[in-house]
């Protein structure tokens, strides 16, 4: 998953070159960056994104302590020292020197005389992404061998990178003139610092691979000027940018291992983790000790949080007390030195001692064999319009309205379920997308959409009445009841495909899913409401919806057996005394017909 976090002037940036930059430890004051690391046990940090060569740095170039405090600290070209010593040496004065090496507006000129009480403002610096596999992915990486370890490592690598080129050409906008009415994608990409941790900060040091890739605010106009990135463009789309590095990280592991994915339940009525099938669940536990630490103090943030405003906490409200949960259980830096490899067989040996060598050992083979059930039974393929029908009937319900990016998400995660690290068609989440829109969406104001219910449940009758009576659960949590409108329409697409394979006319209250979907006359597409997006997803089924398909299966043969029956000539009963028969002429039928038939063909 990805979190994020903003990185303002002040005492924020220090706090990541005093503790985020050297493995979530305590640096001491005069310590130089590269020490801390080395006694933190961590790689040094390296430099990432197209944007590189515009300030004079390359791609894995090593991120020095002076590099980072200029351009993430003071918003300032990295080699700011150089540029302002040749300008001193040229003749300018101090002031026009150290002007020159801001990119783009000083956070000198952040007070505003105009604002109540001349409030400083404190704009964000840079944009910290933490991106962490699934829980399973941790467990293979520190308890596997040293081939597992290195391509766990490099799965994180091309996840990470591949998710951060897509927010440098989908989802970055940089942002000019008054309130910053002017917007257009970054001229040349980011400049993002990247720093990689192997541990929780749990007591007791668990493994936990992550990556913070911090993103500089810092970017180039379409004519080549520096400004500011917009905050709004990178926190709306972290959702989908989550999504799809959990869809990349699974692909790299199922290409490069062999392993398979499958869903796991974390939350009752929440929607399912994906973790490496054949893993045992116990090392999950084990593993997530900072987890635990986190759910046991957030129920006593929660209740003072109700005793103190009368009500229970909302969304964005229990997001904020869950950092404060994660600050005050956060556990002070290690003071020992340990290596990569001393950390691992310390996680070896404590995972032993819990479950047995056989547990530990036998990791490996036992998510090759699981592996080996689900590609037996897994397709490869995607059939995007039963994918659509599953995107629209989701997100609706989970968000009432929404936007081009919330069905970006679904249909990754959708793509996630139901490949289970099969590779995806490069633009296929977006084709997806697209035909979620064009058949079962329509505007709801210049950038919000809305589902079409007509589209959707056409002519709400008969079985349909208690199929969309299903979704409507209001006792269920708003997952489990998008999972039953997603199952509904599922199991009536099917219905409707078996009715076509049998040669049965639908009946006139159901829809007919076309194997391509094209825009309505008159409808706006995704690019109409939101560029920059298409789709792609695939099929998911229910237990509960099971039965329901069966009838409707069962009525439809029903009625083509009637069909049959009508069509049939009743029996004439046979004469007292019948004369001889007749010789009959053959009959010649008129030229252009065939001759009649009888029953079905």
């Amino acid at each position: 998953m990805i979190s994020k976090w903003e990185v303002r002037p002040g005492n924020g940036w220090r706090y990541y070159f005093r503790g985020v930059m050297v493995g979530d430890g305590q640096r001491p004051a005069g310590t130089p960056l590269r020490a801390a690391q080395d006694e933190a046990g961590v790689p040094p940090g390296v430099w990432k994104g197209r944007g590189l060569a515009e300030v004079g740095l390359s791609a894995d170039d090593v991120v020095t302590e002076r590099q980072a405090e200029l351009l993430l600290g003071e918003g300032r070209h990295p080699g700011a020292d150089r540029i302002e010593r040749e300008r001193l040496e040229a003749g300018d004065d101090p002031a026009k020197a150290r002007r020159a090496t801001v990119l783009g507006r000083p956070i000198e000129h952040n007070k505003s005389a105009k604002t109540d009480k001349a409030k400083e403002r404190k704009p964000w610096l840079a944009m910290d992404l933490v991106f962490r596999a699934p829980s399973t992915a941790h467990i293979a990486w520190a308890l596997g061998d040293k081939e597992t370890r290195r391509v766990m490592e490099l799965c994180q690598d091309i996840a990470r990178d591949k998710t951060l080129a897509w927010l440098e050409d989908a989802v970055a906008e940089i942002r000019w003139k008054s309130g910053g009415k002017n917007r257009a994608r970054v001229r040349d990409g980011l400049i993002v610092a990247v720093f990689r941790h192997y541990e929780s900060r749990a007591v007791d040091s668990r493994p936990l691979l992550h990556d913070h890739a911090v993103v500089s605010i810092r970017a180039r106009r379409p004519d080549g000027t520096w400004g500011n990135q917009t905050a709004a463009a990178l926190m709306t789309h972290i959702v989908a940018a989550d999504a799809l590095y959990t869809l990349h990280f699974m692909e790299e592991v199922s290409a490069r291992l062999g392993w398979a994915w499958e869903p796991r339940e974390v939350t009752p009525g929440r929607r399912p983790v994906m973790e490496i099938a054949g893993i045992d669940q116990r090392l999950i536990g084990w593993q997530s000790t900072r987890r635990q630490q986190i759910e046991d103090a957030l129920p006593v943030l929660t209740a003072e949080y109700e005793a103190r405003h009368g009500h229970a906490p909302g969304e964005q409200a229990a997001y904020g007390l869950a950092c404060q949960a994660a600050d005050r259980t956060r556990s002070p830096k290690r003071k020992e030195l340990r290596s990569l490899a001393q950390l691992r067989a310390a996680w070896r040996d404590s995972a032993t001692r819990a479950y047995g060598a056989d547990v530990v050992a036998g990791l490996a083979a036992r998510a090759r064999a699981a592996a080996e059930a689900i590609w037996a039974r897994v397709r490869p393929g995607v059939d995007v319009a039963l994918a659509a029908v599953n995107v629209a009937a989701v997100v609706p319900v989970m968000r009432g309205g929404f936007k081009h990016h919330h069905l970006l998400a679904e249909a990754r995660r959708h793509l996630s379920y139901v490949l289970r690290g099969r590779p995806h068609r490069p633009g296929l989440d977006e084709e997806i997308v697209q035909a979620a829109i064009d058949g079962y969406t329509r505007p709801a104001s210049r950038r919000m959409m809305t589902a079409d219910l007509r589209a959707l449940y056409p002519h709400d009758i008969g079985d349909q009445a208690v199929l969309r009576a299903l979704t409507r659960k209001r006792a269920a949590s708003p997952y489990e009841r998008a999972r039953l409108a997603a199952a509904a329409l599922t199991a009536r697409v099917h219905a409707l495909r078996r009715a076509d394979r049998l040669n049965s006319r639908p009946r006139p209250h159901t829809v007919t899913v076309p194997t391509t979907l094209s825009p309505r006359p008159g409808r706006r597409t995704g690019l109409d409401l939101e560029p920059m997006t298409d789709v792609a997803a695939a099929e998911q089924t229910s237990r509960t919806l099971e039965a329901a398909a069966a009838e409707m299966a069962a009525r439809l043969q029903a009625g083509i057996r009637e069909r049959a029956a009508a069509r049939r000539p009743a029996p004439q009963p046979a004469p007292a005394t019948a004369p001889p028969p007749r010789p009959q002429q053959p009959v010649q039928p008129a030229q252009g017909r065939t001759p009649p038939t009888r029953g079905i063909t």
